[in-house]
């Protein structure tokens, strides 16, 4: 067998495309479905601003301090049981937190559906590598629209979802453990389908961490950290707005269904720039105009909410979601900032852990200024204030420098 052209089982090769997606359809409805049913979870559990800004907070915790971790989980089990083992963690989590009878419970198994959630978020681009390495941009494609869908539509329906099911809260979360059981069954016929080949492309490799170690610590090199503090800005926008948007929606008077709908306007939005972003990234040798067009858009948005919040919800969440597409255009720069693999997966697990290091008070802050002020007025000015640092580190971030220079610029003709 070609160690670059894996031969697959008949019929196999499809099924790992449907196993990509369904897993990639798993890493974000515990954190959508959480924010557009926010109010009554808080109500049933007895939360106060603090304790909701805490757990809304917990996913980029969960995602530095354990997305470091899938590559040697993986290095040394494969990255097809880990993923399993991701989907476990999710669907128990899911269930688990529905029936929680305290805060603390429910907190601890949020964290757990986030283990699960941050460990697929590293494994999906290493999968894609591993079994299409020819169809790396059609796959990519596939499980990124996946991921953009599941937390659009989850985003969209769940209240109409949590109303089929009875209007309680708890039936509402605990529904869309049913997603994670499906990937689950997928990638264990997955994983026994092809346990003769996954054995044989599970070979220890020093190549990577030998170049790697030649390019310098990531913390002493500039554009590492522009990277990571866009990667970081972009991240905590991304987090307030998937915990936040619909209660601040709501509470400007919007109807709490068609609150939790315009975070589907938002996270939906993402689904056709997922596309776009990448391929426009790739053609400029600064990114920076598509940063500043992302920063007008989301600082548009805010006012437009202070201005109009009710008549014009519609555009301010499509201008957020416009701004949201910061996201894979962070991700386009790490593969656009470094000349090597060695410099891709070092800027990445940088960029990556100390970008949602950053984003880890967001939420909590957003939350505790609420609680403080009574208002939205000082949270949605902390917003807007990310989202000109986000402008500002971007347009840094997108200079036409690379890690392996360690910041001198060069420019590469294509």
């Amino acid at each position: 067998m070609d160690s670059k052209h894996p031969v697959l089982p008949k019929g196999f090769g499809a099924l790992l495309i449907i196993a990509l997606v369904f897993a990639a359809l798993n890493l974000r409805p515990a954190v959508t479905s959480l924010g557009s049913l926010l109010d009554p979870v808080i109500d049933g559990l007895a939360m106060n601003g603090f304790v909701a800004g805490l757990i809304t907070g917990v996913p980029p915790l969960c995602f530095a301090v354990l997305g470091p971790l899938a590559p040697k989980l993986a290095g040394k089990r494969g990255p097809e049981v880990v993923v399993i083992a991701a989907m476990l963690a999710i669907l128990l989590g899911l269930a688990l937190r529905s029936v929680a009878p305290n805060t603390w419970v429910f907190f601890i198994f949020t964290a757990v559906a986030l283990a699960g959630i941050a460990v697929g978020n590293i494994l999906m681009p290493v999968l894609v590598k591993r079994w299409f390495p020819t169809k790396i941009g059609i796959v990519t494609g596939a499980y990124t629209t996946a991921v953009a869908l599941g937390a659009s539509v989850v985003a969209t329906v769940a209240v109409p979802v949590n109303d089929a099911v009875g209007g309680a809260w708890r039936r509402g979360l605990g529904i869309w453990a049913i997603l994670a059981m499906i990937a689950v069954f997928i990638w264990v016929v997955v994983f026994f389908g092809l346990r003769n080949q996954i054995a044989q492309r599970q070979l220890p490799s020093s190549n990577l961490s030998v170049a790697a170690s030649e390019i310098g610590p990531m913390s002493r090199n500039a554009t590492a950290w522009w990277v990571a503090l866009f990667f970081g800005a972009q991240s905590t926008v991304a987090y307030i707005l998937m915990g936040w948007a619909p209660k601040i929606f709501t509470d400007f008077g919007v109807d709490p269904a068609y609150s939790g709908a315009l975070l589907g306007v938002i996270l939906g939005v993402g689904v056709p720039l997922s596309f776009v972003m990448p391929a426009l990234a790739a053609r400029f040798s600064h990114q920076g105009p598509l940063v500043i067009i992302n920063g007008i858009a989301g600082i548009l948005a805010v006012i437009g909410i202070f201005i109009a919040p009710v008549q014009g919800a519609f555009i301010w969440a499509a201008l957020l979601g416009i701004c949201g597409s910061s996201f894979p255009l962070a991700l386009t720069m790490i593969g656009l900032k470094a000349h090597t693999a060695a410099g891709v997966s070092k800027l990445s697990t940088f960029g990556q852990s100390v970008g949602y290091l950053i984003a880890i008070p967001g939420p909590f802050l957003v939350g505790a200024l609420h609680e403080v002020t009574n208002s939205w007025t000082t949270p949605l000015l902390l917003i807007a204030a990310v989202i000109i640092f986000q402008t500002f580190t971007g347009i840094m971030a997108g200079r036409p420098r690379f890690v392996e220079d360690n910041g001198t610029p060069i420019r590469i003709d294509a």
